[in-house]
């Protein structure tokens, strides 16, 4: 993988044996990589493509002294989500005349590049952004808007600007994004740059990766000297898990259709929530136990013989048919059918007659019995059980891909996890318990934007063609490395 100070999309060239001797040396040290060392400085590994993004004293900001995006450049309405956590490129000096954008089946998240606001100093920084996909139509006019600013964003001439997408969205709205734009629209493959961004973040960007846990929240890891292979679970609306074994070299070996998707369709039809991070909030402050039927409440203690601790979950609302019947019965005890109630419950019966059993026609309904069943269950606890039904499940799936294919490192990205302790916590000690501890859970603080960065340091040049490709053996490639050859001699 690239240790240079530039990084440009394809494959990875790695520029002489001192560098990576100096990687060795630093990593065997035991010293957190917090910044780009001599020999990192020093060297230039040069990729084929039309920008390459200078990655020298990359950081994450972080501090109040250097703010996110400007105000005037977010976008209006509150359904959009600015991530904070720009990435500041304090040596990128070129021209960046694109954006990119990951359009999934519930978020569309927004890369691009912007000069610093009121700054005489070079360099800028990556801006991230994300959209429900329902409201497109407001990320596609906030992409208008940066088309409009790109000559203050970025330097770049009016006109110039073209958008790198990715992601079913990509083909979904392409003429859309065309017509409004009046630009360039390429689309890139999501899987391979979901993986072109993850390496991206692993090996350039200090301070990204980190292992959760209760005891220790944020821990930074260290990249080994070579990151490969390892595995990728990308959970957006859905699960793809990814093995990758070198750059651009992988395959999707596993899934769920139980994602980001999930959760969010469930609790609208469960509970008042009207966004995806509503949910999580609900989620932060629910009590599951209330929903969930534990080890505890079956054997009354732990089941130590195989390992189960009492507050263990037995079953994912395991509870809740038990509490609702118990419900309904002490509202027909305390007169809750009325003769309003009957009346309303044989309508109910009407219109269900073509397709419910006879037995269920039967059955005691009305809207004062169910209405006491449901006030039962508050939404926090419903949100926190569901929460723990889909993490638990992806954690173990997770696990058993890990291995069958032999891979001790597992990433998880995608716009699911958000930075939210409880989907952390549970996929990294679902990891853990079946691993035993040999296997490692690994998070990103932007563990959404996998594939628009990826998308983003794709762009190549408008004749490109195929006498650059990688496939040519006087490719591109071939003569840049014999350049870089030359000049080291």
């Amino acid at each position: 993988m690239p240790n240079g100070e530039t990084y440009q999309a394809e494959v990875a060239i790695v520029d002489g044996e001192d560098d990576g001797k100096a990687i060795a040396a630093q990593h065997a040290a035991g010293r957190p990589r917090t910044m780009t060392s001599t020999a990192e400085i020093d060297s230039t590994i040069i990729h084929p493509g039309s920008v390459r993004i200078n990655v020298k004293g990359a950081y994450i900001v972080d501090t109040p002294e250097e703010p996110g995006t400007p105000a005037n450049l977010t976008a209006s309405g509150g359904n959009s989500y600015h991530e904070t956590k720009d990435i500041r490129l304090p040596n990128h000096t070129a021209v960046v005349s694109h954006i990119a954008v990951d359009i999934g089946g519930s978020l569309a998240k927004l890369v691009y590049f912007s000069r610093e606001a009121h700054s005489t100093e070079p360099g800028g920084r990556l801006n991230f952004q994300s959209f429900e996909t329902d409201r497109i139509d407001e990320c596609i006019e906030f992409m208008a808007h940066l088309k409009d600013k790109q000559l203050a964003l970025n330097g770049s001439k009016p006109g110039e600007l073209c958008v790198m997408a990715t992601g079913g969205g990509s083909y979904k709205f392409y003429d859309k994004i065309r017509e409004r734009l009046g630009v360039d629209v390429l689309r890139e493959d999501e899987m391979e740059c979901l993986i072109i961004g993850l390496d991206f973040f692993i090996t350039e960007i200090p301070r990204e990766v980190f292992t959760y846990s209760e005891i220790d929240p944020m821990h930074f890891a260290t990249p080994n000297a070579n990151i490969y292979p390892y595995m990728l679970v990308n959970i957006g609306s859905g699960v793809s898990i990814l093995k990758v074994s070198g750059p651009r070299t992988f395959e999707r070996v596993g899934g769920t259709s139980l994602g980001g998707g999930t959760l969010w369709g469930i609790l609208s039809l469960l509970t008042p929530a009207e966004s995806f991070d509503e949910m999580l909030d609900m989620a932060a402050h629910g009590d599951n136990t209330k929903v969930d039927m534990l080890v505890g409440d079956i054997y009354g203690t732990d089941y130590g013989k195989i390992g189960l601790k009492s507050t263990t979950i037995a079953s994912s609302f395991g509870k809740v048919f038990r509490m609702k019947r118990e419900a309904e019965n002490e509202a027909e005890d305390t007169g809750g059918l009325s003769n309003g109630d009957d009346q309303n419950r044989q309508q109910q019966q009407q219109n269900l007659e073509q397709t419910s059993s006879t037995s269920a026609q039967q059955r005691p309904s009305s809207s004062r019995a169910s209405e006491k069943a449901r006030s039962r269950f508050a939404s926090a606890d419903i949100s926190r059980s569901l929460l723990y039904a889909i993490s638990n499940n992806i954690g173990q799936i997770s696990y058993l891909q890990s291995q069958v294919h032999g891979l001790s490192r597992i990433y998880f990205g995608g716009s699911f996890i958000r930075g939210h302790p409880q989907t952390m916590n549970t996929l990294s000690y679902a990891i853990k318990f079946w691993s035993k501890g040999q296997k490692q859970a690994y998070f990103l603080r932007h563990e959404g934007y996998l594939g628009a960065v990826g998308a983003f340091l794709k762009h190549q040049p408008r004749n490109w063609g195929r006498r650059g490709s990688f496939e040519m053996a006087d490719g591109l490639e071939d003569r840049l490395r014999g350049r870089t050859e030359d000049g080291a001699a």
